[in-house]
């Protein structure tokens, strides 16, 4: 059995090594993919925007990203992290670019919408991190993955205005968000040249079938094609934000059009998922030592919507919240705010080393019970508060929402080894669902409301994850050639 323990700092260790190479391949993406938002106050002047038209930017950069999630995680499984991350990585910083020296507001949101699929890269990691990693220490290696390379978003907000003042002038915004995308791109090229898939004598498994999960019977089945629905109503939410009944950034016409393309695509979706699944259909039985279940997955998805969606929502909201309820200036509440994202450094790993420590549900079960409480306390914060004791409570509200995040993702690595990247991918994917709906919430309700909707999902999601059965022993997955290999799992 393998040690929890793990030494970061070891870089004799070529897993040590390709750890580093994958967290900050994640940094660079979400470099690139927030490099908008500490910029917006030049490109709204630059651009002569409408407070409409920056809400509609802010939702186009990350609509694509729930579908793109769900694509990426069947690439990498297909073909490989190497080759995937490396292709994302170089494409996104020429995309970046491309937006960084677009000369209209319709090209900077068609080109903002496509940078939406870079935020995609987290998936891919977590399946190279979880192919060089043993059972006991892929949930701390998999939370130093996250939480250092979701750490990106802060520091774009940090370093990107004084690289625009040092660039200068009124284009100084486009040479920095430029910056970023050239940097990603060259970053690209390298991690394909040391990067790979898998340590030295080590099979890297695919799907059998590409187009969706593989499940295990027919119940599994329909529940899979169940939980595909809240995907498309979180983009349907999307696109009536942008529609006259809300933004209105388009029209009549494109809101049909829009609706009618996510129902086609739905449609193709479901038919791919039965077509990977004739088996099943077919009543042709599925081998025990292959089979996997679906409920799991599931778990897991609701875990993340109410983790990751949560942390989403509220970074979006917490910095206008303090400023409206302690009468601060816009700069020192974004600070102060900050702090919630900051705990991503140490909490995500932190809920990793729980997980690989004390095991999967009971660490999972806790986190997602402080979380709820945590909401719960933050929906009492008024201007009585002191405003240290309002930030205290919100970084402790933030190191359970983390710390859950690792922890999810301490177990997906460990669900089904082949199909990891897609596993990954829709996990992923409903985070972005939760932070749609609860920013939806959110422009329906109060704060303190908004808080109290988070906590009471928290609730259910808590009873949810008591259904997750703990992995053990080993999974299988089967060689070309036809021989049975066991991967350990606990």
């Amino acid at each position: 059995m393998s040690s929890s323990t793990l030494n970061v700092l070891d870089l004799k260790q070529e897993k040590i090594r390709l750890l580093h190479l994958s967290w900050f391949a994640f940094f660079l993406s979400f470099v690139v993919w927030f490099n908008f938002a500490p910029m917006l106050s030049s490109i709204k002047e630059a651009f002569d925007l409408t407070n409409q038209q920056v809400k509609a930017l802010m939702i186009l950069n990350v609509a694509l990203t729930i579908p793109a999630r769900v694509v990426v995680g069947m690439l990498v499984d297909r073909f490989g992290p190497r080759i995937v991350y490396s292709a994302l990585l170089v494409t996104g910083g020429m995309v970046c670019v491309a937006f960084a020296f677009a000369n209209s507001y319709e090209a900077i949101a068609l080109l903002r919408f496509l940078m939406g699929f870079i935020g995609a890269g987290f998936v891919i990691g977590i399946r190279l991190v979880g192919e060089w990693f043993p059972a006991r220490q892929v949930g701390l290696a998999e939370g130093v993955y996250g939480g250092w390379g979701n750490f990106g978003s802060a520091a774009a907000a940090m370093a990107l205005p004084t690289l625009a003042l040092y660039f200068g002038g009124p284009d100084g915004w486009r040479y920095a968000i430029a910056s970023t995308g050239v940097v990603a791109s060259i970053y690209g090229v390298f991690f394909y040249w040391r990067a790979r898939n898998t340590p030295k004598g080590s099979t890297y498994f695919k799907p059998k079938k590409s187009g969706g999960l593989v499940v295990s019977n027919k119940r599994d089945l329909i529940f899979y094609i169940i939980m595909c629905v809240p995907m498309y109503l979180a983009l349907a939410t999307l696109t009536w934000k942008l529609s006259p009944a809300n933004l209105g950034l388009l029209n009549d016409t494109a809101s049909v059009a829009l609706y009618a393309v996510l129902v086609v695509l739905f449609v193709v979706q479901i038919s791919q998922i039965l077509r990977v699944n004739s088996d099943v259909l077919n009543n042709i039985p599925i081998p025990e030592m292959q089979q996997y279940k679906f409920k799991q997955v599931a778990i897991l998805n609701v875990a993340y919507f109410v983790t990751f969606g949560s942390e989403l929502a509220v970074v979006s909201m917490l910095p206008l919240f303090f400023m409206e309820t302690f009468e601060l200036s816009a700069v020192t509440a974004g600070m102060l705010a900050s702090g919630f994202a900051f705990m991503n450094l140490v909490a995500r790993p932190g809920g990793g080393y729980l997980s690989d420590k004390f095991g999967r549900r009971k660490s999972l079960s806790i986190l997602i019970c402080g979380l709820a409480i945590g909401y719960m306390v933050l929906s009492n914060i008024d201007s009585s508060w002191t405003i240290w004791v309002a930030v205290l409570a919100t970084m402790c509200c933030s190191f359970f929402v983390q710390a859950g995040e690792g922890a999810v993702f301490a177990i997906v690595p460990l669900v089904k080894r082949s199909m990891t990247g897609q596993i990954a991918g829709m996990t992923g994917a409903y985070g972005n669902v939760g932070a749609v709906i609860f920013l939806t919430v959110l422009s329906f309700v109060s704060a303190s409301n908004f808080f109290l909707v988070i906590a009471a999902c928290a609730g259910v999601i808590f009873i949810a994850v008591q259904f997750m059965e703990e992995p053990q022993g080993h999974t299988a997955e089967v060689n070309d050639d036809g021989s049975v290999a066991l991967i350990e799992v606990s």
